[in-house]
């Protein structure tokens, strides 16, 4: 059911009169580069959200790797590399078409995050991919950012949600149960669930 047009936000002006004037420490802790304490901070997350954007719409998408998993080239550049997967390519797909990106970099237990925009092209040279190996398996392509902006985000998300705060998981729905669904019963998702934990192990790299 659709609501009222006359409670849809259609201004800029409406939409700021929701809200108070932006305070200047949200104002001041954006830069055009990647600060040392910003660089400390990407440094210490092994968890982000790679947001792109392309012909068939939208992705966000998560990357993980031990912390550390960007690489800090300099002031300007991340180097950040792609992993197997499940060969959808969405985000690179996204990226060759328009090379804009965002990240948010998570640390666990920190309420804060860090958010990177900039633009982003693919690489693949060899002796490159080879520096990142992890396992002896190197990535598939790396990501080289060229940083726009970077800024923290205070942690009232974070605190809210309690999201470092829940000591047993969630129950919800398993990855075999949701693949059951959505396929109307083409795959089983008893047989994916007991098969899934040795792939991932045995494809993780």
């Amino acid at each position: 059911m659709n609501l009222p047009e006359s409670e849809e936000i259609q201004t800029l002006e409406q939409l700021e009169s929701l809200f108070g004037e932006v305070g200047a420490p949200s104002l001041q802790k954006e830069v055009n580069f990647l600060h040392p304490v910003y660089q400390r901070w990407i440094q210490a997350s092994p968890f982000l959200v790679l947001a792109t954007r392309g012909p068939g719409g939208l992705d966000a998408s998560p990357r993980g790797d031990p912390a550390g998993l960007v690489h800090v080239q300099d002031a300007r550049t991340l180097l950040l590399p792609e992993r197997r997967g499940n060969n959808r390519i969405d985000s690179l797909r996204n990226i060759l078409h328009h090379p804009q990106v965002g990240l948010l970099f998570l640390v666990p237990g920190v309420n804060e995050t860090l958010r990177v925009n900039g633009t982003a092209r693919i690489l693949a040279g060899p002796e490159l991919l080879e520096r990142f190996a992890l396992q002896a398996r190197p990535p598939k392509c790396i990501l080289e950012i060229t940083v726009e902006t970077a800024f923290f985000q205070c942690g009232r998300a974070m605190i809210r949600s309690g999201l470092w705060q829940q000591n047993e998981p969630a129950s919800v729905p398993t990855a075999g149960e949701m693949l059951q669904a959505v396929t109307g019963g083409v795959i089983k998702g008893q047989e994916y669930d007991v098969a899934l934990p040795a792939r991932q192990k045995e494809t993780l790299y």
